[in-house]
C-alpha cells in the first residue's frame, strides 16, 4: 500500500486534496465543440485579425475544404501535419483543418524559428505534409509535400471526409453550410508550392479509422537538456478535459472576445485559441501590439512577462485573467486581480497547459496555484516517490486525464519523466513535473520553485525563486529574476529602471541567508522574453558577461 508510511489524516488529506473534481467532458473531440458553434451561430464572428474577420460558418467551411484536401494529399488519423506560420487568420482555418482531418497538428512560428529546429522538427514528428504561407515556402526543409495557406483553393468540393474523419456532427454541418465540406476556400488553402494540380488519379482511399480521444490533438516541442527540442504528444482528451470542465474553460462564452497573444508554438497559445472557439467566443489575434489587442479584449491567457507589458487601467472590458508558464509575481497578481478573476496556474507542456489553477484573491495570505482541475490529481512526493505528510515541500508529480501520450521517439526520457500511477492504479500514468510544492493546511498548493532552479551557491543549496521573491516585494519593482553566474556569485535583474538596486540587494540581505545575497542587481527598462513570453534567461547570462562590473555591490 503506498500510502501506508502516512498517517491515518495525512492519508485522508492526500486524497482529499490531490485529486480533483471527477467531472463528465462534453466533447472529447475538442474540433467537435467548435463545429457546435458553427451549426448553433453560424454568423458569429469566430476568428479578427487586423480588420479581416471569419463568422464560424466561414471558418467552419474553409477547415472543411481544407480537411478535405489534406485526406487527398493521404493525411490519416494519427498523423503529423506541420503548422509552420504567422498569425493570421488562415493559421485558425489550419489549425481546424488537421484536427477535422483526424491528424495532430504541430506547431512552429516560422517567422522567427531558425532552419535548423524546423527540419528537426519536420523529421521528429514524421510531419509529411506542412500548410505554411506562401511567402515562407523556402523557409520549409525539403521532404515533407507544403500546401500554401494564401493559395485559392482550385481542387473538387468536398471529399471522403463525412462519415469517416469529421465526425458525427458532419452531416449537419453540410446541410446548413451548403455541401460536405462548404465551397472552396476562398484564398485560403490547396496549390501544392510545386505547381502541380494536387489532385490524385481517382478518389482517394477511405481513412483506416475513426480519430478517438487518444488520438493526438497537437505536438509540441519543448526546450531539452540535450540542446535539441522534445515533440510531446498531446491527446484529445487531455485537451478536451482541460477546456471544456470549470475552471480551465475560463467562463468563456458567446459574446467574449479573447486575444490571441502568444506564439503559435507555445503550449498556451492552443489554450487561447481552442479555448476561445470551443465556447463560441470570438477570438482575436493580435498584430504587433499586444497592448492594443488586450485593450478590446475580456479574456487574457499570458505569461506573466506578456501581461507584465499590459496595464490594467488601460483594459477595462477584461473580465478574466489567466497566468502561466513562470511564477508570477504577487504584486502583478494583485494588480490584475482587482479587476478581474485572476487564474494563478501551473503544468508543464507535458501535462496539458496547466493541471492546476487558483483564483487569486488580493487579501490571501499566499499567492498559490490552487488545486488540481478536473479528472486530474497532484502527488507531492520525496526522493523515493513516496507521499510525504501535509506541509512538507517535495517533488510533484501530475496524474489523471492531463498527462499526455509522452515524447516522440525517445523512450529513454519517456521512462525518466513518465511512471506508472501507484495511486490510480491500472494503466494511468504519472508526470514528474520537476517542480517543488508543498501543501498548505486548507489545501492548496504552493509552488516553490523548479527542482533545477535549485542550485548550490558556495556549497549551500539556493531557490533561486525564493530571492526573486524577495526583490518583488522591493518598493516600485514589478518582475525580478535571478540567476547563478558561478559557483560563488549570484547576479539579479530588475525592471523597470529605475529600482534602487543598493535597497534591492538590501532587502534580500535582511531577509535570507548571506548566501543567497545577490552580488550584482541590475536595473532594466525591462526584461527580455523568448519567443514563447517567458523571461530569457540566457541573454541575461550574456549582458552580466558583457558588463561584468555593473550593478550595486
Amino acid at each position: 500500500m503506498p500510502l501506508r508510511h502516512l498517517t491515518p489524516r495525512d492519508r485522508r488529506l492526500f486524497r482529499q486534496y490531490g485529486h480533483g473534481p471527477a467531472v463528465p467532458v462534453p466533447d472529447p473531440l475538442i474540433h467537435h465543440a467548435v463545429e457546435r458553434h458553427a451549426l448553433a451561430a453560424p454568423h458569429a464572428i469566430a476568428v479578427e485579425h487586423e480588420g479581416t474577420t471569419l463568422s464560424y460558418a466561414e471558418l467552419n467551411r474553409r477547415a472543411d475544404a481544407l480537411a478535405a484536401r489534406l485526406a487527398r494529399e493521404g493525411v490519416r488519423p494519427g498523423d503529423h501535419v506541420g503548422l509552420f506560420v504567422r498569425r493570421s487568420t488562415a493559421m485558425v482555418v489550419g489549425l481546424l483543418a488537421v484536427l477535422k482531418a483526424g491528424a495532430a497538428y504541430v506547431p512552429q512560428d516560422v517567422g522567427i524559428a531558425p532552419r535548423g529546429q524546423l527540419e528537426h522538427v519536420v523529421r521528429a514528428a514524421a510531419t509529411a505534409v506542412v500548410l505554411t504561407g506562401r511567402e515562407h515556402a523556402s523557409k520549409i526543409p525539403p521532404g515533407p509535400r507544403v500546401i500554401a495557406l494564401d493559395d485559392p483553393f482550385d481542387g473538387p468540393r468536398g471529399g471522403p471526409l463525412a462519415d469517416t474523419v469529421a465526425g458525427p456532427l458532419a452531416a449537419p454541418l453540410a446541410d446548413s453550410l451548403g455541401g460536405p465540406f462548404g465551397d472552396p476556400l476562398d484564398g485560403f488553402s490547396g496549390r501544392p508550392l510545386d505547381g502541380s494540380s494536387g489532385e490524385s488519379a481517382g478518389p482517394a482511399p477511405a481513412p483506416r479509422r475513426r480519430v478517438t480521444p487518444d488520438d493526438g490533438c497537437y505536438v509540441l516541442f519543448t526546450s531539452g537538456t540535450t540542446g535539441r527540442p522534445n515533440g510531446v504528444k498531446v491527446t484529445h482528451r487531455n485537451v478536451a478535459n482541460l477546456l471544456l470542465t470549470a475552471p480551465g474553460d475560463l467562463g468563456i462564452r458567446p459574446g467574449d472576445r479573447v486575444a490571441q497573444l502568444l506564439n503559435i508554438a507555445f503550449d498556451m497559445a492552443a489554450w487561447e485559441i481552442l479555448g476561445c472557439l470551443a465556447q463560441g467566443a470570438t477570438l482575436v489575434v493580435r498584430g504587433r501590439d499586444i497592448a492594443a489587442t488586450a485593450r478590446t479584449a475580456t479574456v487574457l491567457i499570458a505569461t506573466p512577462t506578456v501581461l507584465s507589458g499590459i496595464d490594467p487601467a488601460a483594459c477595462p472590458r477584461v473580465r478574466v485573467v489567466a497566468v502561466a508558464g513562470e511564477p508570477c509575481p504577487r504584486p502583478l497578481a494583485d494588480r490584475w486581480a482587482r479587476r478581474a478573476d485572476f487564474f494563478n496556474c501551473c503544468g508543464p507542456t507535458e501535462t496539458t497547459i496547466v493541471n492546476t489553477m487558483s483564483r487569486h484573491d488580493p487579501a490571501a495570505p499566499l499567492l498559490t496555484i490552487g488545486r488540481p482541475t478536473p479528472n486530474n490529481t497532484v502527488y507531492v512526493l520525496d526522493a523515493d516517490r513516496r507521499p510525504l505528510p501535509i506541509g512538507e515541500v517535495g517533488e510533484m508529480w501530475a496524474g489523471g486525464d492531463c498527462v499526455s501520450a509522452g515524447y516522440l521517439g525517445d523512450e529513454a526520457l519517456n521512462a525518466e519523466r513518465y511512471a506508472p500511477d501507484p495511486f490510480l492504479g491500472g494503466d494511468h500514468r504519472m508526470f514528474r513535473t520537476r517542480d517543488l510544492g508543498r501543501w498548505t493546511a486548507d489545501g492548496e498548493l504552493e509552488h516553490l520553485g523548479r527542482t533545477d532552479d535549485q542550485v548550490k551557491v558556495r556549497g549551500f543549496r539556493v531557490e533561486l525563486d525564493s530571492v526573486s521573491s524577495v526583490l518583488e516585494g522591493v518598493p516600485g519593482c514589478a518582475r525580478a529574476v535571478t540567476l547563478r553566474r558561478d559557483a560563488r556569485t549570484l547576479v539579479s535583474f530588475v525592471c523597470p529602471a529605475d529600482v534602487d538596486p543598493a535597497a534591492a540587494r538590501r532587502a534580500v540581505a535582511e531577509a535570507l541567508p548571506y548566501y543567497c545575497v545577490p552580488e550584482s542587481v541590475m536595473p532594466l527598462p525591462f526584461l527580455p522574453e523568448t519567443d514563447r513570453g517567458k523571461i530569457d534567461k540566457q541573454a541575461l547570462l550574456r549582458m552580466v558577461q558583457e558588463r561584468p562590473t555593473v550593478g550595486a555591490r
